[in-house]
């Protein structure tokens, strides 16, 4: 495995495991719901095996979240820190999206744009 692609798989695994877990499946149970074979999801959680983007959507799709969820590191985490949920790290998402845009209007407004 190449040295450079090897922290994106290690993500993607771990993310693939927790998500798996949190919807309380087995690896052959998500892999039947993602239209994979067993051995290439477990493939991939064991980092042996790239994915391709289909791949990842069918996964995303099985464990019913978004794609970049499986590719997202665990910001500032450590073991003893519980995963977010789903729900929680959208409603994360929604909070940063909504104060970035707000900074972005405070910013035209304060540059005259919007007189």
């Amino acid at each position: 495995m190449k040295a450079d692609l090897e922290p994106i798989r290690k993500i993607l695994a771990g993310n693939i495991k927790k998500y798996r877990k949190m919807m309380g499946y087995s690896q052959e149970k998500l892999a039947e719901k993602a239209g994979l074979s067993a051995q290439t999801l477990n493939d991939i959680e064991g980092c042996r095996r790239w994915f391709s983007a289909a791949n990842l959507t069918k996964l995303a799709k099985a464990l019913r979240i978004a794609e970049y969820q499986l590719l997202a590191p665990e910001s500032g985490e450590t073991a003893e820190t519980p995963h977010q949920s789903p729900l929680q790290s959208l409603i994360s998402l929604q909070n940063n999206i909504i104060s970035t845009i707000n900074i972005q209007f405070d910013r035209a407004k304060d540059s005259g744009d919007f007189d």
